[in-house]
């Protein structure tokens, strides 16, 4: 077969001092790093939507991408040759996971049974493909969100119809993902959000998605799907508010509807950006709650105030990122998945290949970097020293459960005033980091 990108050779680790831009600087997927290689470590995905459906459009213009091997139709041929094309990438790029939305890889249909079909058509390719390559799924979803049907919300839709509809859509969304053997399934609202509260019943729509979701476990259990449930955290746009607005947000939604124990989170750093975070912030609000399940891979512009999923490039960023992950014990159902888009103005098919290789080695240094700085121990000395008051009895019986107000006030009573604070040494904790930047 004659192949789509015949100017790209398979990218091969050529080290840092390397200047060949088709190279990776960093990322050498069979180097040890902790107890596992960086390909166990990393687990890289890349999402079909950004990389193979996206036309580079904006609100001020059409798109600039060139595809040569996209006819621009909506026909199913075209998009199993889009397969072809994704896969060619996923095995020149080295990546042992993809990513997709039902509408991504098949065209939707006049009705709902056509766009089974076109997906089942589609479905045959991928799976070829898989077997060819080796490349895994590591999560599907439903596009909820584009069809000017779910205008209003589709779980969360004031009309039944289309909540009804987006089941459908659903159901057969996580029959495929297992078809193809996925490792996980995402919900992401999209549009599970509001405009204004005038015309909005919060409780209602909110119980509505709980509902939806609570279905959505049971069918799983019924068909007997293995593979992690996700939910995706996004503060707003395109709705002004979404009711899984950060990882905080969407953890009381689960235990409210008692769905944690079969949820867990894919957080994205651009949509922690969008609720005010820093992505470490929602990292550990996930590992906390023991939700952290997978991370899109992005970032934003700082000048831009909406979600632009530009491919991560900095350090600094990937180490936070590298030491939450590595702290929790590593990744055991997800992934880090490259949900993000090459510029407007980078639009030829050679440029899909520099950004995955820059995001890549930007990942990799950041593992190498949270490993040594882990390694090392004066951080984690430092975390632990500094809350040594704690692990004294008194400290021990309240972390229990054991103490009340009653035991505190006999306790410090004799000692007149509490012990004097030490300083948090932020500053020293930072040029630490810089030590292994």
């Amino acid at each position: 077969m004659t192949p789509f990108f015949p100017d790209v050779p398979k990218i091969e680790y050529g080290g840092p001092k390397s200047k060949n831009p088709l190279e990776f600087k960093w990322y050498n997927p069979d180097e040890v790093v902790g107890d596992k290689s960086m390909k166990e470590q990393l687990r890289f995905s890349v999402v079909y939507w950004h990389t193979f459906c996206n036309n580079l459009s904006d609100p001020f213009g059409v798109g600039t991408a060139l595809r040569p091997w996209d006819d621009g139709s909506s026909s199913v041929a075209n998009a199993q040759r889009r397969v072809r094309v994704a896969f060619e990438f996923f095995e020149k790029l080295g990546v042992p996971f993809y990513a997709f939305h039902d509408r991504d890889v098949a065209p939707e249909g006049r009705t709902i049974k056509e766009s089974h079909a076109n997906l089942d058509e589609v479905v045959k390719v991928l799976k070829d493909e898989q077997a060819r390559t080796k490349v895994k799924l590591l999560w599907g979803t439903a596009n909820l969100f584009s069809n000017p049907r779910y205008m209003h919300g589709a779980a969360t839709s004031p009309n039944f119809d289309v909540f009804a509809f987006a089941a459908a859509q659903v159901k057969k969304a996580m029959e495929v993902t297992m078809d193809l053997g996925g490792a996980g399934y995402t919900f992401w609202g999209g549009r599970e959000g509001y405009s204004t509260l005038l015309n909005t019943d919060m409780k209602r729509e909110m119980d509505h998605l709980g509902q939806f979701l609570t279905m959505a476990v049971n069918y799983k259990k019924q068909i007997g799907f293995q593979g992690q449930f996700y939910i995706e955290p996004k503060p707003r746009e395109p709705t002004k508010h979404q009711y899984d607005s950060d990882a905080a947000a969407c953890l009381n939604f689960l235990r409210t509807y008692n769905l944690l124990p079969h949820f867990k989170l894919n957080l994205e750093t651009n949509h922690a950006t969008l609720a005010g975070h820093e992505m470490m912030h929602e990292m550990e609000v996930a590992i906390g709650a023991g939700a952290l399940g997978s991370i899109d891979a992005n970032t934003g512009d700082p000048l831009l105030g909406w979600d632009t999923d530009q491919f991560p490039t900095s350090v600094y960023l990937t180490t936070q990122c590298m030491l939450c992950i590595l702290n929790m014990g590593g990744f055991t159902t997800g992934g880090v998945n490259f949900d993000a888009k090459v510029r407007r103005e980078s639009f030829e098919p050679i440029d899909l290949f520099h950004a995955h290789i820059g995001g890549m080695d930007a990942f990799a240094r950041g593992l190498k970097t949270a490993q040594a700085i882990l390694g090392d121990g004066r951080l984690a000395d430092f975390l632990k020293s500094r809350y040594e008051s704690w692990d004294a009895e008194p400290g021990r019986r309240v972390e229990a459960g054991q103490s009340s107000f009653s035991d505190l006030e006999a306790y410090i009573l004799p000692k007149g005033d509490a012990s004097r604070n030490v300083s948090g040494r932020q500053e020293m904790l930072e040029n630490l980091i810089n030590e292994f930047l």
